[in-house]
């Protein structure tokens, strides 16, 4: 199978821009490897909402429901009442956000090279909050189901990459001994059925120590929802920033790829953002597609974006924040064209 239906969410601020650039992307690779790429753009966001009233409206789920995996820009204030819905909605419990250094661009260390595995449906991000009298709560939910597949996942990510094949995981059971034990446990309990995979665990004060002082003994970090949006984003600043951070939301059947990063609604429209974290998120769908369906032509695309996206960087096309002078556009039109070249 080579025809996909996608949908594309292209966000607020900074998005369209991105989205722009990785269109060019997307085109060349359809070019290239004979794919047909059916890209029906939806609204979700910010601007949404100021013309309809909601961030996320029913014609716009029922198209991300009735095809294949939905690419999305970022969004602005009304993240959570998009992408943290649609992660509930479509049960994308894992959140899967590569940290990889790459050439030209600033790093800690060039052989930096792991990826976070984030619980993502549980946790506070429930959003289960309330006052009593003056004080506030927020619930912490942590199931066992939540553990057990989520540490599944980072055990399967870890035995598919050519990598150390090991697993880290992430928790705070000194503390939070019941919630943070609960998850603790379970990944005790799954690593046993990974004999193959190294396993340890971290406290995530000491985690967030230990991205910074040693990030090249990482291989896969598991960890709970919060903490894995926290350490994940600090990570993305050893390897450049959030504009070389791309993400997933993966669920059983479906995926929602999208750039780490928020809508930085004061570069709109100055054309300076980096466009690499969608265009490696349109990477990382490919490879799903690829694992989904079969199909070796999208595993082929998505291989040949990662080595565009190197070759353009190694030339020195970048964006004003890592001293290039490109505009957005122009270096997906640069990562483009050598996908074209090849």
């Amino acid at each position: 199978m080579s025809d996909y239906q996608i949908a594309l969410i292209p966000g607020d601020g900074v998005g369209p821009e991105l989205t722009e650039a990785t269109l060019k992307v997307l085109n060349a690779v359809q070019k290239r490897f004979g794919l047909g790429l059916n890209i029906v753009k939806v609204e979700a966001g910010d601007e949404c909402f100021k013309r309809k009233g909601v961030a996320l409206p029913k014609d716009t789920v029922e198209t991300i429901k009735n095809s294949h995996v939905c690419l999305k820009g970022p969004v602005g204030e009304t993240a959570a009442e998009v992408v943290v819905k649609l992660r509930i909605m479509f049960d994308l419990y894992a959140n899967i956000r590569p940290i990889k250094a790459y050439p030209s661009i600033p790093s800690l260390r060039p052989d930096i090279d792991f990826v976070f595995v984030r619980e993502n449906t549980e946790d506070v991000y429930k959003g289960i909050e309330f006052m009593l009298d003056n004080t506030a709560v927020c619930l912490r939910v942590i199931t066992r189901k939540g553990c057990e597949r989520i540490a599944k996942k980072a055990f399967e990510v870890a035995r598919r990459r050519n990598a150390k094949k090991k697993v880290t995981a992430v928790h705070k059971a000194n503390v939070m001994k019941v919630t943070c034990g609960l998850f603790a446990e379970v990944c005790k309990e799954v690593a046993k059925q990974y004999p193959d995979i190294t396993f340890g665990e971290q406290y995530v004060d000491a985690a967030a120590m230990r991205l910074i002082k040693e990030p090249q003994k990482f291989d896969v970090i598991v960890t709970t929802n919060m903490f894995g949006d926290i350490l994940s984003d600090e990570a993305a600043q050893l390897i450049g920033g959030l504009g070389m951070a791309p993400g997933a939301n993966i669920g059983e059947n479906f995926a929602i790829f999208e750039p780490v990063h928020g809508s930085a609604p004061s570069r709109a429209g100055k054309h300076t953002a980096n466009p690499c974290s969608m265009i490696l998120a349109a990477k990382m769908m490919l490879d799903w597609l690829s694992e989904q369906y079969g199909d070796s032509k999208c595993l082929a695309a998505a291989q040949a974006v990662e080595e565009a996206v190197v070759k353009t960087l190694r030339k020195g096309k970048t964006v004003p924040d890592f001293g290039g002078r490109a505009k957005t556009v122009e270096m997906g039109e640069a990562i483009a064209e050598e996908i074209c070249y090849e």
